[in-house]
């Protein structure tokens, strides 16, 4: 147990100096002291509590998903039916009342038109209960009903969907750790630190970006378009800067255009002959095949670009468009055309997001956290210190060492894994304070037992560390587990706490164990004492 061999010497204080050396750019940043720029720069990043930042709850509306659901079952039905063999043909599709009907003009092709749509349901879940209920009413029409079922798994799919969404868009940003997480069925919290102006951040995440091609309805009177009334089989979408335009809206083709949902890549760049901001878009290979399909068979016509439910341009297609790349116009500006950009790369959302609070954390309140945390943690540690060298003398110098070690050390960890400090995770470093004094006390008071016993020096020491390890390592496995917990099932502050837990018991036992007991070996073998004071 007191072996330690020149190597291991090495090796131990190789992996103390180089996490107490990752704790220093957080230690000057603190300080107000500039970081060398040419030196590696691990930081521990600052959460809400502590750096202030940004506070947006954000909420999806249920029935737009319900909305949604009965247009792509509306394509998807018309697709399968057209593409069977023999054809089918149908009636006008309705989907008044929230259910999807549409009557078969030849009554002998109900079979078959059941068997091309029955597929298109599918089991909601681990309900058991299908997402759409099928019913053939007067031998020639389809009625398809939403299940409340299949709607919750669609919300929930939606809802998951859209914070994966927002967490890409905010990495974009290049933010540190924000908080993403689900709160009930229909809410969104997203926490930015160091974000102090959430206007951007609104407009970022409260853009849908739900980008469509569909080809303009150059059949629809222009009069028509004005009052609202769009021929069968289009809708009237309005311009989003009608005034440049010189008219509102434009009929469009409800169905049979390209959804954005097939981007691999969106950037801000500029229009050659103009220099004007525009966003160039890239396909994958079959959303390239659908758009150059699109504009090959429409030469001359125009086709609209759609952006939430806005008609940005209304291009003439002079040519077709091949190679799976285009470009979308609409006045921009440079920040406007990148924070599209942002938006479509990180995908559409699957429903609309509306801001219903919103708070701002001031790095002052942050910064006085800080100090107040920083003045708990050095009166402990100033008290600890104190009362454990008064009892045990020179092991307790050891004890004190290895706490102001420990605590350098918890910082480099955390700045190497770069994870986030919160005002919980403060608690963390305190409470590890004293978790660490715990071992020491723990060793030393066995130390002292076995020299009551009459055991030699170095027989006392031996034992006192190899018993105390034992019950030092059950201890801290039982705090680790409940970290781990904490850790699994919380989010946000109680994440914070836990990984600083973690952290501070790992750093814990090994300055508290393993390089006490390298000291202690050390100056048992230069002086050889016959006696010690414990």
């Amino acid at each position: 147990m007191l072996e330690f061999p020149t190597w291991k010497k090495i090796w131990l204080w190789g992996i103390t100096l180089a996490f107490m050396a990752a704790a220093l750019p957080s230690l000057f940043s603190l300080a107000n002291v500039a970081w060398p720029k040419a030196l590696p720069e691990p930081m521990v990043n600052l959460g809400l509590d502590l750096a202030g930042g940004s506070h947006i709850l954000l909420e999806a509306n249920p029935a737009q998903v319900r909305a949604q659901r009965l247009e792509n079952m509306e394509e998807s039905v018309r697709a399968r039916l057209r593409n069977a063999e023999p054809l089918i043909r149908i009636g006008d599709i309705s989907s008044s009342g929230g259910k999807l009907s549409f009557t078969v003009r030849d009554p002998a092709q109900i079979d078959a038109a059941r068997e091309q749509v029955l597929p298109l349901t599918y089991g909601a879940g681990l309900t058991g209960q299908r997402d759409w209920t099928f019913e053939v009413l007067d031998e020639d029409r389809i009625v398809l009903t939403p299940t409340d079922e299949g709607i919750e798994q669609a919300v929930t799919n939606a809802m998951d969907s859209a914070t994966e969404v927002v967490r890409k868009r905010i990495d974009e940003l290049g933010t540190r750790e924000p908080t993403i997480i689900r709160q009930g069925a229909q809410r969104i919290v997203v926490q930015v630190p160091g974000l102090d102006d959430p206007g951007a951040l609104k407009a970022l995440l409260g853009q849908t970006a739900k980008l469509e091609f569909k080809l303009v309805d150059t059949a629809a009177a222009p009069s028509d378009v004005a009052q609202g009334i769009a021929p069968p089989g289009s809708e009237i979408v309005p311009y989003a800067d009608p005034a440049s335009e010189g008219i509102a809206a434009i009929a469009v083709r409800r169905l049979g255009g390209i959804k954005g949902d097939s981007l691999t890549d969106a950037m801000q760049t500029f229009e050659q002959q103009t220099n004007e901001p525009v966003v160039s878009i890239t396909f994958d290979q079959q959303g390239g095949a659908k758009f150059a399909k699109l504009t090959t068979e429409n030469v001359n016509k125009p086709f609209a670009i759609i952006l939430d439910g806005k008609v940005l341009s209304a291009p003439n297609i002079n040519e077709p468009i091949l190679g799976g790349s285009a470009q979308i116009s609409g006045r921009f500006t440079v920040e406007s055309a990148n924070q599209l950009a942002i938006s479509l790369r990180s995908g559409a959302l699957p429903v609309d997001l509306t801001v219903v609070e919103e708070r701002t954390v001031g790095p002052d309140l942050g910064a006085d956290s800080i100090r107040k945390g920083m003045i708990a943690m050095l009166v402990g540690t100033v008290a600890l210190m104190a009362f454990i060298v008064a009892t045990y003398g020179r092991f307790g110098l050891y004890a004190c060492a290895a706490l102001v070690i420990n605590v350098l050390m918890i910082l480099g960890v955390m700045a190497i894994v770069n994870t986030t400090l919160t005002l919980p995770g403060i608690a963390g470093f305190v409470l590890t304070i004293g978790a660490a004094v715990d071992a020491n006390v723990l060793i030393n008071e066995r130390i002292r037992e076995e020299r009551a016993k009459g055991r030699r020096v170095f027989a006392a020491v031996e034992n006192g560390y190899k018993e105390a390890s034992r019950a030092i390592f059950d201890a801290n496995i039982t705090n680790v587990i409940a970290a781990v917990l904490m850790f699994v099932f919380g989010s946000g502050p109680i994440r914070g706490f836990a990984i600083v837990l973690m952290i501070g018991i790992a750093t814990s036992v090994f300055t508290a164990v393993t390089l006490t007991r390298m000291w202690v070996a050390g100056w048992l073998r230069r002086t050889r004492p016959s006696e010690i004071v414990i």
